[in-house]
């Protein structure tokens, strides 16, 4: 079995959620943290970073398009299944190269969330290094831009894929909010200060119904069926009222469904987001804190006492 770093981040995510831009600034606040990039899209000049540990050496989805003629998506598939394929002759030799129980890793992972809900193939990665004695060092921390804080049916959208890999992964499990930096504070601070997703719907369908009340496009009182029609009056035919009622009624089963899904969530209260301001170091220090939480981190790693070239009867110089 293989020593244990003491902390490895699995840093996951929706595409263009801020992961990697996550994790250079990780390592900026935490110097001697290294990266490992397991994206085997990832543009040559897209990383910020240089990787200790880069998969693209073992297989890429550019050079799989072009042998397999297989798409994205498909070529990011075999990627994987590949890797997988390869964990114990590649991945576990690349770990082994950065044994330190003081260490601290940082898995900079692909971006289709597929790979962590649909598809078992990071579940299976996960276990295998847990198989090689990773297992207590390792947490999820799960990116979500923080625009999706505006919209409320995108919130519960972020909220609902956290939820999906934090149970897929059975991980501890941390979520950030990236991007902070370039939205309004105050009214990301708003949002989460609602704590609750039943709330934050509400929110949203007071805001709906007021926009409904101006457009009358939208809004079957409005929409009326002229027998005798009079000069100036609104002409509708029973298809089209018909046909307005059919999506009414669409609107309001979404609505109800959103609703059920709000209130489970605010039963669970199973995930919780944690604004992350790159700019700001007391935000880096307090992401990097609970992180560390997560896993103990740091809590049983011995005190260095600094060293000192006086005697122990010395007073020490004044």
């Amino acid at each position: 079995m293989s020593r244990r770093i003491g902390c490895i981040q699995i840093v996951m995510g929706p595409a263009g959620s801020g992961k990697t831009t996550y994790c250079q600034a990780m390592q900026q606040h935490f110097p001697t943290a290294r990266i490992a990039n397991l994206d085997p899209a990832a543009e040559d000049d897209s990383l910020p970073y240089e990787p200790s540990v880069d998969v693209r050496e073992l297989i890429s989805v550019p050079e799989v398009m072009e042998e397999l003629q297989l798409g994205p998506n498909g070529a990011l598939l075999y990627c994987m299944e590949y890797l997988l394929e390869h964990l114990e002759d590649w991945l576990r030799d690349e770990l082994d190269a950065l044994e330190d129980e003081e260490g601290y890793l940082i898995l900079d992972c692909p971006g289709q969330i597929e790979l962590y809900t649909h598809v078992p193939i990071m579940r299976q990665i996960l276990d295998r290094m847990q198989q090689w004695g990773y297992g207590p060092s390792m947490v999820a921390v799960f990116c979500i831009d923080s625009a999706f804080c505006i919209d409320a049916s995108k919130f519960l959208s972020g909220t609902l894929l956290s939820l999906s890999a934090m149970v897929a992964l059975e991980l501890p499990h941390v979520t950030i909010l990236t991007k902070c930096d370039l939205m309004d504070e105050r009214e990301v601070e708003r949002i989460l200060e609602y704590g609750s997703a039943q709330a934050i719907w509400d929110r949203e369908q007071d805001r709906q119904t007021l926009l409904r009340r101006t457009d009358w496009n939208y809004n079957l009182d409005d929409v009326v069926v002229v027998v005798d029609p009079e000069p100036n009056a609104t002409t509708v035919s029973p298809e089209e009222k018909e046909r307005i009622q059919l999506l009414e009624d669409r609107r309001l089963k979404r609505e109800r469904l959103t609703q059920s899904i709000s209130q489970v969530l605010d039963d669970w209260q199973m995930v919780s987001f944690v604004p992350l301001n790159i700019r700001d170091e007391e935000s880096l220090d307090h992401v990097f804190s609970l992180v560390n939480h997560a896993v103990q981190y740091g809590e049983d790693l011995e005190v260095k006492e600094p060293p000192h070239d006086f005697d122990d009867d010395d007073d020490g110089p004044m």
